[in-house]
């Protein structure tokens, strides 16, 4: 180790914040940061361009704390380089309303710029910060003037490393040639259980040599061979790199640095007296004396560098006052002044064509219509676009056009979507992604964290039922509607034809807030008419498709495919009203009288009918109604012999509403 005592003295502020705030809380990973200290001295200090002053600088650089389990590490950074994130923050870690929780949240502490935890996911969405500087580089900057020109830093553990999404990300990061990621890979041999040697014997610099990424090694508590080994990295444009750092897990430890036992416990008040002797840190616990609080302070230079970058785009404003403003409007993420209008009108222009085609398809025509009127649109599909029917006219791959708006991502469910997730984080793109709704299972956990972090992503999922047919039960879904329906914060949409699904676009593309799913058919769907007023009210979630006939003494519940049935049932039925429910969620963000209108509570007698798992629909129709679906998994058959086969009929809608009324 050839690190001076000055800058080890620097890094040693990281490793005492960190096990002084976990001893506090009872509660951490001490081990990680005080074995990443000096990596994080080196790039924090010397090579991240940032500003404390205004965290959401757009040409700042990006950095990702894959191991979020060492959250530790990023908020002690962030109070020494000046963010809004006090002393007094650091010794509230862990404990409720903080801004410093168990694991980097978005939203909590300014600087944090996505939610790491669940392990792969933030490398995974590193790739997607990096594709999104590489793609808005190019569909912006100019040969003289660069006002998109940033890094994108990451730190991650072996178990980054473990886990599959890794593997599916980084790789694709090799393929599309994402130059300006950096990742720091802390090869300490440590996990919860114990040396990982016995579980995690891969060869990771062969690997990722494999994926094409430029492969350093390092003594990760060498600062000028880290030093030189960035610089290196920063000067490959072609390749990302992946600086395997060897490190000692809890370094300055004496008892316990090196070994499981401080990975994520506290180190003890004994075993801290001991490590604030072999650091030759004589303050007490949280305080760090005002030279090395100077050493770190990046005020100062991150105004700097937001000045220079200011004055580059003042001169850009002068120049191409077209693309500036487009820029600002797309990182603002508002969309363009006119699309409401003109989502509207295509609205109403679908609804007089009355087409019968799959959702899926009117997906597609909806892609094509709201396509150019919004740039900032980033599509892809795991391998499946002539199925998902993604593609629109306008569409051009990134592999082939760097300015495109596309991305191939193979057969990487999980991959592309926490990629997705980067790429909204990012700012400048509305990211979706798309897959079979079955194939929803193996990115389950990334759809989880774009509803975690309120992120715009629209997952379109194809194929949503035993309607797919002859593929048999691994490809029908049954119970991943009702787990999407469940998650907090995503809104789920199940259209039942061609305005449905515009509508249902219109909504996920307007929504700031969160991500949308929207669930679409293989099958053709019978255009369902409506009048201006039911139009409009396919935007709340619920609405009225049919009028009962003289008193109302029952209603049926249906989405997507099998509103058509409700519909065939309806003509034989007096007394009976149709509701369309395309999101249940939505719905129940209506105010009271509105869902009263929809469903009066005093009428008991309710059906549900939706080809997928009957369980979610018991909070709609009570334990007094009925619902006719899916109980079981699916069959290999013609999708009309399966409906028939699994009793979701016009005639079983129709004796389930006699049974009740």
């Amino acid at each position: 180790m050839t690190t001076p005592l000055n800058e080890r003295r620097i890094a040693n502020a990281i490793r005492v914040l960190a096990m002084d705030a976990v001893q506090q809380a009872n509660s951490g990973h001490p081990g990680a940061p005080m074995g990443m200290a000096d990596i994080a001295d080196v790039v924090w200090r010397e090579f991240l361009t940032h500003n404390p002053g205004n965290p959401q600088w757009i040409n700042r650089d990006r950095f990702v704390l894959s191991n979020g389990h060492g959250s530790m590490l990023q908020y002690a950074l962030l109070h020494l380089t000046g963010y809004d994130l006090s002393i007094e923050d650091l010794k509230q870690f862990r404990q409720l309303h903080s801004k410093t929780p168990g694991h980097p949240e978005l939203g909590y502490a300014p600087g944090i710029e996505t939610t790491t935890g669940p392990l792969g996911q933030g490398i995974a969405n590193a790739v997607g910060f990096a594709l999104a500087e590489k793609t808005l580089a190019a569909q912006f900057n100019k040969d003289d003037l660069n006002v998109v020109n940033h890094f994108t830093y990451c730190f991650l553990g072996d178990g980054c490393l473990m886990e599959g999404v890794s593997h599916e990300a980084c790789s694709l990061a090799g393929t599309l040639g994402l130059g300006k990621l950096i990742a720091y890979y802390d090869d300490n041999g440590i996990s919860i259980d114990g040396e990982v040697e016995g579980w995690f014997s891969d060869d990771t610099e062969q690997r990722f040599n494999a994926y094409g990424w430029q492969v350093l090694r390092v003594d990760g508590h060498d600062a000028q061979a880290i030093r030189q080994a960035t610089l290196k990295a920063q000067t490959e444009t072609t390749k990302p790199t992946l600086i395997i750092c060897k490190t000692i897990i809890g370094l300055g430890s004496p008892n316990k640095q090196g070994k499981e036992d401080c990975h994520g416990a506290p180190l003890g008040g004994e075993e801290i007296k001991l490590t604030r002797e072999a650091l030759g840190w004589a303050e007490e616990a949280f305080v760090i004396p005002e030279d090395i609080y100077a050493a770190w302070n990046a005020k100062e230079k991150g105004t700097q560098a937001e000045a220079t970058w200011n004055e580059l785009f003042t001169q850009y404003q002068a120049k191409y006052p077209l693309e500036a403003a487009e820029l600002l409007r797309r990182t603002s993420g508002d969309l363009p002044d006119d699309f409401a209008e003109k989502a509207a009108q295509f609205i109403s222009d679908t609804n007089a064509k009355a087409e019968t085609i799959a959702t899926r398809k009117a997906s597609q025509n909806t892609l094509q219509a709201f396509g150019p009127l919004l740039p900032e649109l980033l599509g892809g599909s795991a391998d499946l676009a002539g199925s998902n029917l993604t593609l629109w006219k306008g569409c051009q791959g990134i592999q082939d056009n760097p300015a495109g708006n596309y991305v191939h991502y193979g057969v990487r469910e999980f991959g592309m979507t926490a990629i997705a997730n980067g790429v909204a984080l990012h700012g400048g793109f509305i990211p979706y992604v798309a897959t079979f709704l079955m194939f929803m299972e193996y990115a389950r956990n990334a759809v989880r964290m774009s509803a975690l972090m309120k992120q715009r992503v629209i997952h379109v999922y194809t194929h949503d039922s035993i309607g797919l047919g002859e593929d048999g039960p691994t490809h029908q879904p049954i119970e991943q509607i009702a787990s999407l329906r469940g998650t907090p914060n995503l809104n789920t949409w199940r259209p039942a034809d061609t305005v449905e699904t515009a509508v249902a676009w219109k909504s996920a593309l307007e929504r700031k807030e969160g991500p949308s799913a929207l669930i679409l058919s293989r099958q053709n769907l019978p255009f369902q008419n409506r009048n201006a007023e039911q139009i409009a009210n396919i935007e709340k979630g619920a609405y009225i498709l049919a009028e009962e006939k003289g008193e109302l003494k029952a209603i049926i519940i249906a989405t997507g495919s099998e509103v058509d049935l409700a519909m065939q049932a309806y003509t034989e039925l007096d007394g009976v009203r149709v509701v369309s429910m395309p999101s249940a969620e939505v719905f129940m963000q209506q105010d009271a009288a509105y869902r009263e209108t929809v469903l009066p509570v005093n009428i008991r007698a309710r059906v549900a009918v939706e080809a997928a798992h009957v369980d979610y629909w018991w909070k709609f129709v009570g334990l007094d109604g009925k619902v006719i679906g899916m109980t079981s998994y699916g069959e290999s058959a013609p999708a009309k012999d399966l409906f028939k086969h699994f009793g979701i009929s016009k005639d079983a809608v129709i004796n389930a509403v006699k049974s009740l009324a």
